[in-house]
């Protein structure tokens, strides 16, 4: 298989992931999960997935889709990169097992469908949140532990934001 064919093998549809993830914890895998845009990749969005991928032993990365972009009404102009590009970017780093597209405007209902052992987000969240209506609740939290799963944050690494970058180049 070529780099390229092993790039492309690691974009999934739900079902698969969801099979892929049941064998890796029948064999006692630790699957991790966490969700983003990744619209343009920076060296905050790589210094955090790979801090991600180093607390269990599977990586699975779900890539909002462009209409929910747009719902998060990041900006106008946002997603500047459409959603098959930025998941195939996001699937070229090699701490990066998975990466499936989601439609919802969160990831919550992918979360319930794949059930990971260990949800992940930015320290912007705060994990011990059981409010869903708290900004810094992480998504899928309440459901993750139900199940027995854990729920952790990443410290960010500053000055790095995709808005801040379209703010420099204008």
């Amino acid at each position: 298989m070529t780099k390229w064919e092993q790039i492309k093998h690691k974009l999934v549809t739900q079902e698969e992931a969801k099979a892929i993830i049941s064998s890796w914890k029948d064999n006692g895998e630790k699957v991790v999960f966490t969700n983003g845009c990744f619209d343009i990749l920076h060296r905050g969005h790589v210094t955090y997935l790979a801090k991600a991928a180093s607390i269990g032993n599977y990586l699975i990365v779900g890539v909002n889709s462009d209409d929910s972009v747009r719902r998060l009404n990041k900006a106008p102009n946002r997603p500047v990169n459409d959603q098959e590009s930025r998941a195939l970017i996001i699937a070229s780093l090699e701490v990066v097992d998975l990466v499936v597209i989601f439609e919802n405007d969160t990831p919550k209902e992918l979360i319930e469908f794949m059930k990971p052992s260990i949800l992940v987000k930015g320290a912007d969240y705060d994990a011990d949140l059981r409010d869903e209506s708290d900004p810094k609740y992480v998504v899928g939290a309440n459901e993750v532990k139900a199940y027995g799963g854990t729920v952790m944050t990443i410290d960010l690494e500053e000055g790095f934001s995709t808005t801040g970058i379209i703010e420099r180049l204008k």
